[in-house]
C-alpha cells in the first residue's frame, strides 16, 4: 500500500505539530496561574497585584444628610365640614331643588319627597297638638274649680299632669316633624334639607325616583352630598418608620401631577392605631387649605417632608446584600482584605441606604463587583463543610 498517496500531507503536519510544541516550551513565565484569595477569621485576603482587586470599587461611609421623603396620598373632603343626606322616610321623589357644584346654605332645601310615612309623623304631630289644647283648657277649668273649692285637690292635680303629658308628646312630634324639613301641615311632603352652608358635591337621585331609609348606610351611595370644598383632607399612606416624623402639627407639603411647579401646605392631624394588613402601611390624615379650589376630591398627590437623619451613614444601595433576613455589607478593614458586615437600615432608597448601626464613618464598602467576594466566600464556607475533619492519632 502506498502511504505517501494516503496522506499527501504527512511531512506538513509533523511540521506544524513540532512548531506548537516549541511555541508552548517558550510561553512567557508572566502568564502562571494566578494564586486563589486566602479565606481566614471571615475574611477574604487577596495578594497584591491580583487582578481582582481591580473589579471592587469601594466608597466611604459618609453621615447623612436630612432625607427627602415621597408618600402617596388621596385628596378626600373634610368629614368635619362634609353631610351626606340620607332619606328618613320612604317615598317618591317630585321636586330637586339643588345641583351638583350648587352653593347652598343651612337649611337650604335640597328636594322634595312625597312620603305617606312622613305623613303619618305629621298626622301624629297634629293629634298630638289638639291632644295638648283640650288638656290645656281642662286644666285651666280644674284651676277655677279648686280656687272657688268645689273639686278635690287630688282632680285639679290629675289634670296638670295630663296637660304636662300632653304638651311633652306634642313637642316631641313637632320636633320631629320639623327634623326633617315638614310642615304644619299634613301634605305628605318630605324636605331633604342641607345643615351646613357649602357646596353640593355630590347628587344621587332623579325626579320620580323611590327613596327608602333602608337603603342607607356604608356602601350606599347618599342622595347627596353637601360639603366645603375650602377645606380638603389628604390621606397619606406612611410606612412603619414614617411615624416618627409625621406626629400631629407636622407640616408638609403636596404635589399633584395636574398642576406642576406648585406645592400645597399641609399639616398633619392625626394617624391610625393599625396597620393596614394588606398595603403595609399606615393612614395618616393632614388638613389641607384649598382656599382657591384648584386641588378637587379623589386627586392623587405626593406627600413630600424632610426626615431629619443625624447619626445615620449612607452608602449606595448597590452595597447591600440580602442573608436571610439581615443586610450586610463587604467592609474593606485593610489593603486587600476584605470582610462581610451585617448592618440595621433605617431607610431604603433605589439609590442610596441609610445605616444605623453595623458601620463606623468613612468605612470602606464595596460598591461594584461585591459577588466576586460572596461566590469566594460561599465556595470557602462550602469546602469547609465538605471536607473530612482529621482524627489525631492515639498515643501508643
Amino acid at each position: 500500500m502506498n502511504h505517501h498517496r494516503l496522506f499527501p500531507c504527512a511531512p506538513w503536519v509533523g511540521m506544524l505539530i513540532l512548531t506548537l510544541l516549541t511555541a508552548c516550551k517558550e510561553q512567557p513565565a508572566h502568564l502562571m496561574i494566578t494564586p486563589q484569595p486566602i479565606i481566614a477569621n471571615n475574611q477574604i485576603r487577596f495578594s497584591s497585584g491580583h487582578p481582582q482587586l481591580a473589579l471592587l470599587q469601594t466608597t466611604a461611609a459618609l453621615p447623612g444628610q436630612d432625607l427627602a421623603v415621597e408618600l402617596p396620598a388621596k385628596l378626600v373632603w373634610n368629614e368635619e365640614k362634609t353631610q351626606r343626606i340620607y332619606p328618613a322616610f320612604s317615598g317618591r321623589v317630585t321636586h330637586i331643588k339643588a345641583d351638583v357644584g350648587q352653593a347652598v346654605g343651612a337649611g337650604s332645601v335640597l328636594a322634595h319627597i312625597a312620603s305617606p310615612d312622613f305623613g303619618v309623623a305629621q298626622a301624629d304631630a297634629a293629634k298630638a297638638k289638639a291632644y295638648y289644647d283640650v288638656t290645656q283648657k281642662n286644666a285651666r277649668r280644674q284651676q277655677e274649680l279648686l280656687d272657688a273649692g268645689i273639686i278635690a285637690r287630688k282632680d285639679w292635680e290629675q289634670a296638670q299632669a295630663d296637660a304636662q303629658a300632653a304638651s311633652a308628646e306634642w313637642q316631641r312630634a313637632v320636633s320631629r316633624t320639623r327634623l326633617y324639613g315638614g310642615s304644619a301641615d299634613v301634605n305628605q311632603e318630605l324636605s331633604l334639607t342641607s345643615s351646613i352652608a357649602g357646596t353640593v358635591v355630590e347628587r344621587n337621585l332623579n325626579p320620580g325616583q323611590e327613596v327608602r331609609p333602608d337603603l342607607s348606610g356604608p356602601g350606599i351611595p347618599p342622595l347627596f352630598v353637601v360639603t366645603n370644598p375650602n377645606h380638603l383632607w389628604a390621606l397619606i399612606d406612611a410606612r412603619e418608620f414614617d411615624l416618627l416624623s409625621l406626629k400631629p402639627g407636622t407640616m408638609l407639603e403636596l404635589a399633584v401631577a395636574s398642576l406642576p411647579n406648585m406645592a400645597f401646605p399641609a399639616r398633619v392631624i392625626t394617624a391610625a392605631d393599625a396597620i393596614d394588613p394588606i398595603t403595609r402601611t399606615i393612614k395618616v390624615r393632614a388638613s389641607v387649605d384649598n382656599a382657591n379650589k384648584l386641588l378637587k376630591g379623589e386627586m392623587l398627590a405626593t406627600a413630600k417632608f424632610s426626615r431629619p437623619m443625624g447619626g445615620n451613614l449612607v452608602i449606595p444601595s448597590s452595597s447591600v446584600f440580602l442573608r436571610g433576613t439581615s443586610n450586610y455589607v463587604f467592609v474593606q478593614v485593610a489593603a486587600g482584605v476584605f470582610e462581610p458586615r451585617t448592618i440595621k437600615l433605617s431607610h431604603e432608597g433605589p439609590q442610596q441606604v441609610y445605616v444605623t448601626e453595623g458601620l463606623k464613618s468613612g468605612e470602606l464598602v464595596v460598591t461594584q463587583n461585591g459577588l466576586l467576594l460572596e461566590r469566594e466566600l460561599r465556595n470557602a464556607q462550602e469546602e469547609a463543610q465538605q471536607s473530612p475533619l482529621i482524627q489525631p492519632k492515639a498515643k501508643p
